[in-house]
């Protein structure tokens, strides 16, 4: 399956468990893999066969940085299932959503998670 893939996305937001990390919020990185034909686009030539990626970030954007979950996890799925509302001609999805800076007292990179979804 072909696959449009955005990496390397950064916002700023207030997600979290704790309550400083709703009122100071923090950066999150995303991934999107959207799985889909892109044979016709690919023909055709034309921005209307395909998904606008300019579009579909600023629809990660709204869910990154103006809603708040206290769970990644729950982050990860929405975006998952408001990209796959949007684009039915997406077949399947991977979202993952990185929190390089959690507050907690363990030295690493930060804490991820992967979702991977399909169309039922």
């Amino acid at each position: 399956m072909d696959k449009i893939v955005m990496n390397g996305m950064q916002f700023y937001g207030y997600h979290g468990v704790f309550p400083e990390e709703n009122k100071l919020g923090q950066r999150y990185e995303a991934d999107i893999e959207m799985h889909l034909p892109l044979d016709k686009p690919g023909n055709s030539d034309h921005l209307e066969d395909t998904i606008n990626y300019a579009e579909a970030y600023e629809i990660v954007k709204n869910i990154m940085e103006k809603q708040t979950f206290k769970l990644i996890e729950a982050l990860a799925e929405q975006v998952a299932s408001k990209l796959l509302q949007t684009y039915t001609s997406i077949n399947e999805i991977t979202v993952r959503v990185r929190k390089p800076h959690p507050p907690v007292a363990i030295f690493f990179d930060g804490v991820a998670v992967e979702i991977h979804r399909k169309r039922a």
